[in-house]
């Protein structure tokens, strides 16, 4: 049984902490400056509370990171800063130059760094959620969700190599839903909206009415994706791509970051005016 930090239980982060205890670990989480909400999740899932993080650094022999993509590195400062010399994975959605940077952080400090991608929702179904793993002490990652229902996969030795796989994925999967949202509120600029609607329900049933559930449905998370359009773009411009589809997608999200902590789902007509007003 190993002892496990997370930083931090969000949505995200709860579910894997979950998946991590249900294959016997113990997880311990940080209570200073966390949200009541967050304090909620850890509480229902059984983690254990520890007030700093360096007495978290302490406690624990691993540690998660799984945090907006904008904070992954003074996360992973801080915990170099506590002396913690164990084993540190960071899941966030961060470009692999970056991933490289922050394991060259942790050798330096001779922590033991692994890279990692989460592809899917919240863990909390078998065959949804994947966590891609690489670095020399992937497995011992991998061996702490045996029974998952989070499932893991080595794809090798190579720091950068999981984040980069994520980045390629989600540059499709977000990327896309940004390229809608921003169709939907050009169209509706320009009053078209509905005879563009009946075009592509011609083309193929019912498309238009799940092209509006996943501009509504994105909002929750705009404030979050917005960075991880910035990675995707440094991961292409790394490459020698263009990354200016990707730097739009992300001024996209930016257009919608008010809808973080919303009581209720936007309506479109909301979504869009979002869109068009700013």
């Amino acid at each position: 049984m190993s002892k496990i930090g997370i930083l931090h239980p969000g949505e995200m982060g709860i579910s894997v902490a979950a998946a991590a205890i249900n294959s016997g670990h113990s997880v311990y989480w940080t209570s200073q400056s966390r949200s009541d909400k967050t304090r909620l999740r850890a509480e229902k899932h059984n983690l254990i509370e520890i007030e700093t993080l360096p007495e978290l650094c302490e406690t624990s022999e691993i540690i998660f990171s799984i945090c907006p993509p904008h904070a992954a590195e003074d996360v992973a400062r801080s915990v170099t800063e506590t002396g913690f010399k164990g084993f540190y994975l960071d899941t966030n959605a961060i470009s692999p130059q970056r991933a490289i940077r922050i394991g060259e952080m942790m050798e330096e400090n001779r922590v033991h760094f692994i890279d990692g991608g989460i592809i899917g929702g919240p863990a909390w179904t078998s065959n949804e959620t994947l966590l891609y793993l690489s670095g020399r002490d992937a497995e011992k990652i991998a061996n702490c969700f045996t029974k998952g229902p989070l499932e893991t996969k080595i794809i090798g030795e190579e720091i950068g190599k999981a984040s980069a796989l994520k980045m390629c994925y989600a540059a499709y999967s977000k990327g896309t839903t940004a390229l809608l949202c921003a169709i939907l509120a050009t169209a509706e600029s320009l009053a078209i909206r509905e005879e563009l609607y009946q075009q592509w329900d011609k083309d193929e049933a019912n498309f238009s009415d799940r092209v509006n559930r996943r501009v509504t449905r994105v909002t929750a998370k705009a404030w979050r994706f917005e960075g991880e359009m910035k990675e995707i773009a440094s991961t292409f411009h790394e490459a020698d791509i263009p990354d200016g589809f990707h730097q739009a997608a992300a001024e996209i999200y930016q257009r919608m970051v008010d809808f973080k902590d919303a009581e209720r789902p936007p309506g479109l007509n909301e979504v869009l005016q979002a869109l068009i007003s700013k």
